[in-house]
């Protein structure tokens, strides 16, 4: 699971903006990936595998044939998941009274960041969401992990920012 975990993370990190599918599928594959660690952790890690590529297909499916739908689900879902990601990364608690508050605030400044500045918003909820799920993967012991998501986010902004240059020219 770790490889798939890794792969899937450096991809995002990469190709988020260029393969705007891939990227609503790998949000689907990481959002089926924490559920069913949760909610399904008797399972043999080959059944959650599955059950995590099901629904990265189907952010696919998704993506391909109802963009603007997809562009509104995988921007309230990587939102939230970077807000409550940020929140644990930086060791910050929820309000007690609601619990669901980051994601929720995180989810619809997504949604709407993604509609609108598309390009530019895609590359940085993509960068950001692959430098996390690598991070939350690997956990390197020596280094801290805030340290890991900033360089790895920086490097994913750099790389598809000069791809979109590129394409542009």
């Amino acid at each position: 699971m770790v490889i798939a975990n890794v792969i899937v993370g450096l991809a995002l990190l990469i190709l988020g903006k260029r393969l705007f599918w891939l990227f609503v599928g790998a949000i689907g594959f990481i959002g089926a990936s924490d559920a069913a660690a949760v909610y399904f952790s008797s399972l043999p890690h080959w059944q959650i595998l599955i059950i995590s590529l099901a629904a990265g297909i189907l952010g696919v499916l998704l993506a391909l044939f109802f963009q603007k739908l997809a562009i509104l689900l995988v921007g309230f879902y990587a939102g939230g998941y970077l807000a409550v990601s940020l929140f644990n990364t930086l060791n910050m608690a929820s309000p007690p009274a609601l619990p669901w508050a980051p994601f929720v605030v995180g989810g619809l400044l997504g949604a709407v960041l993604l509609y609108l500045l598309f390009d530019w918003t895609l590359i940085v909820l993509s960068s950001l969401a692959g430098a996390t799920f690598i991070s939350q993967t690997i956990q390197p012991l020596s280094i801290p992990s805030p340290i890991v998501v900033a360089a790895l986010f920086l490097a994913g902004i750099i790389i598809q920012g000069s791809m979109m240059k590129k394409g542009k020219r």
